[in-house]
C-alpha cells in the first residue's frame, strides 16, 4: 500500500514554491514560527514526512530515497513542476535525496541544522538501537529525551516554553513512523557528491549552538556546493527554526529569491 503523504499550503503567493521538510521526531508544525516571518508572496508548502504528524506510512520501506519519490510523486500530483525544497536534519536528507533523484524538480536547496555525509558505525547503531526499543515498548520512552538535544543552553536559559512544546510534538508522533525513521536514516548514503554537481542555489544554515549536526557539517556542504551561502544562527542549536526563526526566514528568503533569477 502506497502511503498517503499530508501537504499544507502555509503561504499562497506566485513562483516556485518553498516546500519544507521537518526533521526527527516532529512534523510540519516545526516550520510555523519562520513561515510567519517570510516576506509576502513566497508561496509555502509543507509535508508530514511518511509515519509523522498526518501522514501515513502503510508498507513503505525503510528508506529515505522512497520518502523522497513520494514527496516529489505527492507534489507532482498537486501540479507543481519544480521547487525550493528546504529540509531540517531528516528533512534535509530527503532533500537531499530529492536532488539526486529528481533534479529537474529541485530548483534550489536549503539545509538547514542538517548533513550531507552518512552515519558512522556508532551512530547507526544507536538509531536502530532506538527503533527496536520503541517498537519493543510500543512506546516513545526511548525518544522523549530529544528535546534537550535539539534545543541548545540560550534556549534552556530563554526559552523553557519551547521544551514543552516540542516534548508535545514527540509525543504525538507514532511508534511505527518513529522506527521506520531511525532505521531509514541509519540506512542513507553519503550525498556530498550531490552538492558537488548541484547548480542551483544552495543555502546552508546551522545555529551556534549546534552540536547534533555542528558548524562543520555546515562547512562541509556550504564548502561543497558551487552556489552555496552559509548562514549562522546565533543563540540556536539543532532547532533554528524555532529558537531563532526570524535569522532562518530570512536565509531562507534570500534562497527564494535567488532561485527566481533567470
Amino acid at each position: 500500500m502506497t502511503p498517503t503523504l499530508a501537504t499544507y499550503l502555509l503561504r499562497d503567493g506566485a513562483g516556485v514554491p518553498l516546500v519544507l521538510l521537518h526533521g526527527f521526531p516532529l512534523d510540519h508544525r516545526m516550520w510555523a514560527s519562520t513561515v510567519d516571518r517570510l516576506p509576502p508572496g513566497v508561496r509555502v508548502i509543507a509535508v508530514d514526512l511518511p509515519g509523522h504528524g498526518h501522514s501515513d506510512l502503510g508498507q513503505l520501506p525503510p528508506s529515505l530515497d522512497a520518502a523522497a519519490d513520494l514527496v516529489h510523486t505527492t507534489l507532482r500530483e498537486q501540479g507543481e513542476g519544480n521547487a525550493v525544497v528546504v529540509g531540517l536534519s531528516m528533512g534535509g536528507y530527503v532533500a537531499l535525496a530529492m536532488a539526486e533523484r529528481h533534479p529537474g524538480f529541485v530548483h534550489g536547496l536549503g539545509l538547514v541544522d542538517t548533513k550531507s555525509t552518512a552515519d558512522d558505525d556508532a551512530a547507526r547503531d544507536a538509531r536502530l538501537q532506538v527503533a527496536a526499543a520503541v517498537t519493543g515498548s510500543q512506546t516513545l520512552d526511548a525518544v522523549m529525551g530529544m528535546p534537550s538535544k535539539l534545543l541548545g543552553p540560550t534556549s534552556e536559559l530563554e526559552r523553557r516554553g519551547l521544551y514543552a512544546t516540542v516534548y508535545a510534538w514527540i509525543r504525538s508522533q507514532s511508534v511505527a513512523g518513529v522506527a521506520w525513521a531511525q532505521r531509514a536514516m541509519a540506512a542513507r548514503p553519503d550525498r556530498t557528491h550531490v552538492l558537488r554537481s548541484f547548480t542551483g542555489p544552495v543555502a546552508v544554515v546551522v545555529g551556534a549552538e549546534d552540536h547534533v549536526t555542528p558548524l562543520e557539517d555546515a562547512h562541509h556542504m556550504a564548502d561543497a556546493a558551487p552556489a552555496a551561502t552559509l548562514t549562522v544562527v546565533p543563540n540556536a542549536a539543532h532547532l533554528s527554526t524555532v529558537e531563532e526563526p526570524d535569522v532562518v526566514a530570512k536565509a531562507l528568503a534570500d534562497l527564494h529569491e535567488r532561485a527566481q533569477r533567470p
